[in-house]
């Protein structure tokens, strides 16, 4: 009788239990699901690949939702150096600084006068458990003018001279480009760009934003008081010379007209002609001489 009684309470206690289990289950899942809706996350959709030029204000966006209690860090990837936390700054650089709006998810690292050296991985992290991050890769990219043809250009007194000043086509707007003769600004209008109109425009500039950044300096009957240094001057890029030499007549050097290169040439009188021919002559003879004499020697 007691090993029947015995039987039937294990026997009520496995259902019991298996009944709890029932229905404790989902409740248990129901406290894990929610557990998980409550961790913060990153929104992928935002620019992870920046490109920048030297001095142009670079910004990584990392957009974080449902944060709750939890805070954001930046952080440079290269040397583990802690930029910013929430909305504190944590380097002596201050060119580094987190923007964020009161109650935005946006936390936005502003970088101001980037140069090449800062480029590399920046990660944007939540202080959760386990941690969680986003790389962003910044580039910044030195961009430089280039005044085509030579360093020192030579015209005649008279003709045309055209100076091009050319940027490769940069991650953003190139802006605009001044000229300078020697330390003085070149002044410039709006459309044709004319300076010196009481000469009747005889210096202009011209600036085409077509394929990359092209702008071209024009003196129309250049005079000898256009000999100087020029100086192309983007506002996004480093700056670019030459050295214009306007002469009288033929010259012993490169001659630009035009804005096309003309071959070396050399001008000597009917007399330093004559000495010249004679002093080859003179050499000439000096050589077959001493090949006679080393032949009679033998």
């Amino acid at each position: 009788m007691l090993e029947k009684l015995t039987l039937y309470v294990g026997i009520y206690l496995i259902l019991l239990h298996s009944k709890m289990k029932v229905y404790l289950s989902p409740t248990l899942t129901v406290t894990t699901e929610e557990s998980a809706a409550l961790q913060p996350y990153f929104d992928f959709d935002v620019q992870r690949n920046l490109t920048v030029t030297v001095g142009q204000t670079g910004f990584l966006h990392c957009r974080v939702e449902r944060l709750g209690d939890k805070d954001v860090a930046w952080i440079r990837k290269r040397d583990l150096h802690i930029l910013t936390t929430g909305s504190s700054t944590y380097t002596s650089d201050q060119r580094f600084q987190v923007i964020r709006p009161e109650n935005s998810i946006n936390w936005t690292l502003q970088i101001k006068y980037p140069q090449v050296r800062d480029s590399g991985v920046y990660e944007c992290q939540i202080n959760s458990e386990p941690k969680m991050s986003l790389s962003y890769v910044l580039n910044v990219i030195e961009l430089r003018a280039r005044i085509l043809g030579p360093s020192d250009i030579f015209v005649k007194s008279g003709s045309e001279i055209i100076m091009t000043c050319v940027i490769q086509q940069g991650p953003h707007d190139l802006g605009t480009v001044f000229w300078y003769k020697g330390n003085t600004l070149i002044e410039s209008t709006m459309q044709e760009n004319s300076i010196h109109l009481g000469e009747n425009q005889r210096i202009t500039v011209e600036t085409d934003w077509t394929d990359g950044l092209t702008s071209r300096l024009k003196i129309k009957r250049a005079v000898q008081s256009d000999t100087g240094n020029y100086t192309c001057v983007p506002t996004m890029a480093k700056s670019s010379s030459v050295y214009a030499h306007v002469i009288s007549g033929e010259h012993p050097a490169a001659m630009q007209h035009n804005g096309a290169i003309r071959p070396f040439a050399v001008s000597l009188s009917s007399s330093a002609l004559l000495f010249y021919v004679a002093l080859l002559v003179h050499i000439a003879l000096s050589k077959q001489f001493r090949i006679c004499h080393n032949r009679d020697g033998r």
